[in-house]
């Protein structure tokens, strides 16, 4: 069993609450969402694995089971072309779980006329695969948003 952790501080809304109908009806895979503090930060990794997938607004984190987690850090926020966010790790990297990916500020995507809310998906799960999805409350990087069988 894989447990996927909270990226970021802020409030769980899960993936229907996303304003984007991709996330939102879960075609990239199941998973929640961040609504995150708005505040300048770090994004962390929210499991011990390699990053497959780096780009300013979004990362993949594949562990030792072959579990790859998506967190993508704002809604539409590839237009920004990487303004505002600032990479701290590379592709083919080892990560552990808690270990800041990418510093950023929601406050300045919300300015950009973005949105800041964070999709945290299971690629290539089923929604069956995922169990304790947390859609609900505050969360802090060290909490689990859910936990993948």
């Amino acid at each position: 069993m894989t447990r996927v952790t909270s990226p970021l501080a802020g409030h769980a809304i899960g993936l229907a609450a996303v304003p984007d109908p991709v996330f939102s009806g879960a075609m990239v895979g199941p998973g929640t969402a961040i609504d995150p503090e708005r505040k300048p930060g770090e994004a962390v990794s929210p499991l011990d694995g390699v990053i497959v997938s780096m780009h300013p607004h979004a990362f993949v984190v594949v562990d030792g089971d072959g579990h790859g987690v998506l967190t993508h850090l704002g809604i539409d926020t590839v237009q920004l072309n990487g303004a505002g966010f600032d990479l701290l790790v590379a592709k083919g990297d080892t990560v552990r779980r808690g270990q800041p990916v990418v510093r950023w500020n929601p406050v300045e995507v919300e300015a950009a006329g973005k949105s800041p809310i964070c999709p945290v998906v299971a690629l290539e799960a089923t929604a069956g695969q995922l169990s304790d999805i947390q859609e609900h409350g505050q969360v802090t990087p060290d909490s689990t948003l859910f936990s993948w069988t």
